[in-house]
């Protein structure tokens, strides 16, 4: 590099006015900047299949809480499942959203029940929801049940109700819900091992 005299000039003036700077304390301090604390470094990461259709895309959903008894634990992250074989990684924008799905203060989060000819919902406890289904299924099954057919052939059916199970279930639960369902006497199934 050629440096001709005024050249020479510009480099001392600069350089002295940037020690002068500094002598007259004019230069910043020591810059205290930290990297931030990573938001899921605590969380506990569940892995989970997206409820929304039937492709079965993977979450991966972070959790805050220390999982005792009585505690409850808050959702604060969804990310698609890179490991997961059907979505690599991939959630579409209803499955993204699901972190506002489950944070909304609208959300039902109880059984209600409304009787036969009043507008208005109550709330009931999971314990009289599930006897309540219970025994409408149980009183739907005997007053439906078809022990033989019109030839007396021996058929052990009910067909007044049918059974619909997720689409994204694995292989595992689709069996074991069509053996349930297969045990109950009910024809009408639809899941992956419905053939």
């Amino acid at each position: 590099m050629q440096v001709t005299r005024r050249k020479f000039f510009k480099i001392c003036a600069g350089g002295m006015a940037g020690t002068s700077v500094a002598a007259l304390g004019l230069m910043p301090t020591a810059a205290l900047a930290a990297p931030r604390e990573y938001k899921l470094l605590r969380a506990k990461e569940t892995r989970q299949s997206c409820t929304y259709c039937a492709v079965g895309c993977g979450m991966l959903m972070y959790s805050i809480g220390d999982g005792a008894m009585n505690s409850r634990g808050k959702l604060t992250h969804v990310e698609g499942d890179p490991d997961h074989p059907v979505s690599r990684g991939a959630l579409c924008p209803k499955g993204a959203g699901v972190l506002d799905f489950v944070n909304s203060p609208n959300r039902i989060q109880y059984p209600e029940y409304r009787a036969p000819g009043s507008y208005k919902w109550e709330r009931i406890s999971w314990h009289d929801a599930i006897h309540k289904i219970a025994k409408l299924l149980k009183d739907d099954r005997d007053a439906n049940w078809e022990s033989a057919n019109e030839e007396g052939t021996p058929v052990n059916r009910w067909l007044t109700t049918g059974f619909l199970t997720a689409s994204a279930a694995s292989n595992e639960t689709a069996l074991i819900s069509q053996k349930w369902a297969r045990a109950f006497g009910l024809l009408v199934l639809d899941n992956q091992a419905s053939t």
